[in-house]
């Protein structure tokens, strides 16, 4: 459109025929050219929050199927386009500016909406297709989606799912997934929640390697004396602290240990490889209490855990590929 509007500007007494005919012989390639431009805005924005997300190039690149030379050029592109500095980069870190902060905040509602409303629209097509991103915590994703999902994409081959593994409890609006997992039905009021999973047990088990020699404890309060395989959770930014419960007396222990891990499979790990007493969820640790490579102890004080609930947000159309996704993992199938 500016090309034409300098072309009239250079020729003033272009004819109505004259305008008309310039305007048939251009359009198609000025719209192109304007569709390209706003398709590479929107890309370098996205590259932008995905960024701003992570704080880190390397995670963000690999997310965007994207080399780390090519996100870094795209997101100086958009600060030159802007004029002005949108992240404060080292060898590193990288960290939001106070400009850059703003344009987060506001690109959030702005890209969810939009992306709600092109899933309304994929919804018109007869094949259900689309990504669907969903946040948990791996012991989750193990139990209670991938055993039910992995069959609904072999059925429906156009719908693509990404899992992130996470232990923190996710702002899926903000974070831009479709859908997240949490023990318990308790969300936020504009968050709905559909029940994937049964309520489970929490365990305390130990390798006969670490038992060999050692009292057995009786009483939740004698973790203190013993060797403990910790897990650190990101929301809390400290160790996890042991629940128990017994008649409806529940209490917390605090234990300590050689070894940390931020991940549920490490700690059973640990266990078998004979470092301690880990808690995990019972199904984790049954088949390995079966074969007698971990025991039980504290028995009669594993508490019962509310089982995992999938949630998404209440105000979003729900796209058919979200729709099929949630029908598939709701408890029972």
């Amino acid at each position: 459109m500016l090309k034409l509007m300098m072309c009239v500007k250079r020729h003033p007494r272009l004819t109505r025929e004259e305008f008309d005919r310039y305007w048939r012989n251009n359009h198609a390639s000025l719209v192109s050219k304007h569709a390209t431009m706003a398709i590479e805005n929107l890309n370098d924005l996205r590259a932008f929050q995905r960024v701003a997300q992570e704080k880190n190039f390397t995670r963000a690149a690999a997310q965007l199927g994207m080399s780390r030379s090519g996100l870094s050029h795209a997101i100086t592109a958009l600060e030159e386009r802007l004029g002005i500095r949108l992240l404060m980069r080292t060898t590193r870190s990288v960290a939001l500016t106070e400009a850059g902060l703003l344009l987060y905040n506001t690109l959030a509602p702005m890209l969810s909406e939009l992306d709600s409303e092109l899933d309304a629209l994929r919804s018109l097509s007869d094949k259900p297709a689309g990504t669907v991103r969903i946040t948990a915590h791996d012991h989750a994703i193990a139990s209670a989606i991938w055993p039910r999902l992995q069959a609904l994409l072999k059925q429906f081959p156009d719908i693509q799912a990404e899992l992130n593994v996470d232990y923190g409890l996710t702002d899926i609006v903000t974070q831009q997934f479709d859908a997240g997992v949490r023990v318990g039905s308790v969300v936020d009021k504009d968050m709905i929640a559909v029940r994937i999973g049964p309520d489970f047990k929490m365990a305390v088990v130990g390798a006969p390697e670490y038992l060999q020699g050692k009292t057995r404890p009786n009483m939740p309060g004698d973790l203190i004396t013993h060797t403990c395989i910790n897990l650190r959770l990101p929301t809390l930014g400290e160790l996890y602290a042991w629940d128990f419960e017994q008649e409806g007396k529940s209490l917390t222990v605090r234990v300590a240990g050689q070894t940390v891990f931020n991940n549920t499979y490490l700690m059973l790990q640990g266990a078998l490889d004979g470092l301690g007493f880990a808690y995990i969820p019972l199904d984790l640790a049954q088949p390995h209490i079966d074969s007698g490579r971990l025991i039980p102890v504290l028995e009669a004080w594993w508490p019962l855990f509310p089982g995992y609930h999938l949630y998404y947000a209440s105000r979003r159309q729900v796209a058919p590929a979200l729709s099929l996704v949630i029908n598939a993992l709701r408890y029972p199938s």
